[in-house]
């Protein structure tokens, strides 16, 4: 390929780019006097490593990650290709035109990885790639792709890159590349001192390869000529701080400041370079140089057993008159800036968005890269038929957690559904019950593993037939890998069934990558267990009490938290299904289903014969249904208590673990001449959105709005109502609005401590006589 028809397109790119951000902020008026935004200088920095990438380097199999404020060089780049509509242009950060930073849903052009929060996007590749790894192993090599990412220099500040490189899962991924541009300022300051040196060694402690592109051409020659030793060392010694302050100098001020420390030998080799070349040489970094980026990443295909990481060197700002400014993070070229980096570019206000002449050699290049990038469609749904339920009987007291870890083993029978399901966990797999399923299925590793110990419970043996991924001990890794084996079908070619287990109080530990997963439209189950204070010895700092209100009101996952086995089997299947692509709607009159399944779980036994009560009361298909909508009747006061046909009536509202409480709070009420209902809510969030959606059809109708029907069937209507959960008490506390009526919620709204579950239930006033008088507190507020 001819640098020269490179560097012509990545002059166009840098123009593009540079001008969807001003027209966002300077041609749109908003109306709102909100600052619309975006980030020129950190686009450019890019610009040449991208242009490298995408007209000459990638092959249509490959998968990238870009930089977040390096958005508007990746739509430049899909407008050049013909991927994306001119339209869209000028609509960055526009309701329905380009995403501030890269979606994987929300763009109108194809995006493989979501990118914003800093550090997600970057290591979502390497398990991408992990799941390609186990893809090829059970299901056929797939066609060769690379994981790419392209990463801020400051996104290496964040924790989780560090937790994703050090994983045991990550290693030995000879098709991951990580660019990294090394621009040296982050959002407030220049990064301070030379971290390259600290960053290479964390790197090549975890077993990357690690390649440095410096210097570009000009500098390359320079530093072969006599004495261009001292010169080198002299900038390699350099501070970022120093280095950086010498963009937007020139001429003799630009040589003082470089000189500033310097040795003679540098003072003499530059001696006879003229002021107007100085700038230009020593300022040539290899991030700008196409043939020094792409002789990097033929050397990172070279190796084929460990990741790479390329450290490209290169100037935020770079071509514009912001170049390398300390404050250049967020600036905007003005309008006279633009004008005049237009007319620089050789374009005019009628030509300004023109793609490359069809006709010319960049222009002729452009429409081949396009084919050589096409892909196919890729199909998502799996289309196996999951069964609505398993063979899992529950005779005796026994826990969700339990149940959970049965079911899974069941369907591993399955031979439609067994092939498809992959489980994960950050060393937590035997403790959250998925000893039975790492039994029946073993445990992945890329190639077989000697087994040194014998254990008769469990049988750890690691082979590349294993179903099982173990994660070393990151939450935040464990959300990441779940995304990306929910997105398998499109970055690999094969839809699987992931689920993941995890302490409950830990989910928030991770919170951050569940968020990234459910925003680029993964779809996986994870189970939160043991959750709350019912796992009563381990104290505060294991008992979780939040994660009920997060599993509701986070977008695109579904949470539930069953009380009884067979309410589990059926959720969890019906999750699978929906996953799957082969099951009916979980819920009539609602929209399917697009996103992940949280399970809340706890290890308390308890007695199952109020729900095979029930069962029998409503028969299977009926309890399914309202148990899959988000709650039943679990005792029917009428039906329970027929001499209390004219007693006043009070709704007992209650998720998981606390329902044997609830139960004998309702028994008690009854002694005192009160009927109660008993209501289990299996998906708060189910039952919450139902409510929303004829709420919304209200309010944008303009009409009264009806109370939906898994409401309906469960709850009597205004009728007080007692919500009793292991959780913070305001969760449910809606219930009582939804129905018409008061309500008194019950909850944990306070740290946890050690103690027994009794001993704690008394503490937060979820024992039967604190339920008994809620309820009656209830009734008074009628």
């Amino acid at each position: 390929m001819n640098t020269d028809v490179l560097d012509e397109i990545q002059r166009r790119v840098l123009w593009l780019a540079t001008r969807i951000v001003d027209a966002a902020n300077h041609d749109r008026d908003t109306g709102d006097g909100v600052k619309v935004g975006g980030h020129q200088a950190s686009s450019a920095s890019l610009v040449t490593a991208m242009t490298a990438l995408w007209f000459q380097h990638l092959d249509a199999e490959d998968r990238v990650a870009v930089k977040p404020h390096a958005s508007p060089v990746f739509h430049a780049i899909q407008y050049l290709l013909g991927n994306l509509d001119r339209s869209y242009l000028p609509k960055l950060r526009a309701r329905g035109g380009l995403q501030s930073y890269p979606s994987r849903t929300k763009d109108p052009d194809e995006v493989d990885f979501s990118t914003g929060s800093v550090g997600l996007g970057a290591a979502a590749p390497l398990f991408a790639a992990v799941t390609r790894r186990y893809v090829d192993a059970h299901f056929g090599a797939r066609p060769h792709s690379r994981f790419i990412a392209l990463i801020g220099d400051a996104e290496l500040d964040e924790g989780n890159i560090w937790e994703a490189v050090a994983d045991p899962a990550t290693t030995g991924l000879g098709n991951v590349m990580w660019l990294v541009d090394f621009n040296r300022q982050s959002l407030d300051r220049v990064v301070p001192g030379i971290r390259i040196n600290q960053w290479r060694g964390q790197f090549e402690a975890a077993g990357w390869h690690v390649v440095e592109v410096k210097y570009g051409r000009r500098l390359a020659e320079a530093y072969a000529r006599p004495g261009g030793a001292a010169l080198r060392d002299w900038i390699d010694r350099m501070p970022n701080e120093q280095y950086q302050s010498l963009f937007g100098l020139a001429g003799p001020v630009l040589r003082k400041q470089f000189l500033d420390g310097a040795p003679d030998e540098v003072t003499a080799f530059v001696a006879d370079v003229p002021d107007d070349e100085l700038g230009p040489l020593v300022t040539d970094l290899g991030g700008h140089d196409a043939q020094a980026l792409l002789d990097a990443y033929a050397q990172c295909d070279a190796v084929t057993d460990r990741p790479s990481v390329v450290f490209a060197y290169t100037v935020k700002g770079w071509g514009l008159p912001i170049a390398g400014n300390p404050r250049n993070h967020s600036a905007l070229l003005s309008t006279e800036q633009v004008a005049a980096l237009r007319t620089a570019h050789g374009l005019t206000a009628e030509t300004e968005w023109d793609r490359l002449d069809p006709a010319s050699p960049a222009g002729i290049w452009a429409a081949e890269r396009r084919e050589a990038l096409s892909r196919a469609p890729r199909e998502r749904a799996l289309g196996v038929t999951v069964p609505e339920s398993t063979r899992v009987r529950a005779n005796k007291p026994v826990s969700t957690q339990e149940v959970f870890g049965r079911v899974l083993v069941d369907l591993a029978r399955d031979p439609q559904v067994a092939p498809y399901l992959v489980t994960t966990a950050p060393d937590v797999a035997t403790s959250t019950n998925l000893a039975g399923f790492i039994n029946k299925t073993s445990v992945f590793a890329p190639t077989e593993q000697r087994s040194w110990t014998e254990d008769r419970m469990l049988r750890w043996t690691e082979s590349p037939a294993g179903q099982h991924i173990e994660l070393g001990i990151s939450e935040m890794n464990l959300f990441l890998l779940l995304g990306q084996l929910g997105l398998s079908w499109d970055l690999s070619g094969q839809p699987l069934l992931p689920v993941g287990t995890v302490y409950d109080p830990f989910v928030l530990r991770g919170l951050d990558a569940f968020l990234y997963g459910t925003y680029s439209g993964s779809r996986f189950v994870v189970a939160g267990t043991p959750s709350g204070i019912t796992l009563a010895p381990e104290g505060g700092a294991h008992q979780s009490t939040i994660t009920a209100s997060v599993g509701l009101e986070l977008p695109g996952v579904t949470f539930l938290e069953p009380a009884y086995a067979g309410s589990l089997d059926w959720l969890l299947c019906d999750a699978l299904g929906q996953i799957a692509g082969g099951a009916a709607p979980a819920v009539t009159a609602a929209p399917a289903e697009d996103g992940a399944y949280y399970f809340r779980l706890s290890t308390r036994p308890i007695d199952q014969a109020p729900f095979e009560a029930a069962r029998a009361r409503l028969g299977d298909a009926v309890l399914r249904r309202q148990v899959v909508a988000g709650a039943y009747r679990l005792v029917d006061a009428h039906q329970a208590y027929p001499d209390l046909a004219d007693a006043p009536v009070v709704q007992l509202a209650a998720s998981g673990a606390v329902l044997p409480e609830v139960l004998a709070a309702a028994a008690e009420l009854a002694e005192e001449g009160v009927a109660a209902h008993v209501v289990d809510v299996t998906s708060l969030d189910r039952l919450y959105r139902a409510w929303q959606r004829t709420l919304r059809q209200g309010v944008r109708t303009a009409t009264v709005p009806s109370v939906p029907g898994a409401l309906r069937s469960a709850f009597a209507d205004r009728v007080p109502v007692v919500t009793v959960q292991d959780a913070a008490s305001h969760a449910m506390a809606w219930l009582g609005s939804a129905v018409g009526a008061p309500a008194v919620p019950l909850g944990v709204d306070e740290f946890g401590q050690s103690g027994t579950v009794r001993e704690l239930y008394e503490l937060h006033d979820l024992l039967p006589g604190s339920i008994v008088n809620a309820a009656l507190a209830a009734l008074a507020l009628r």
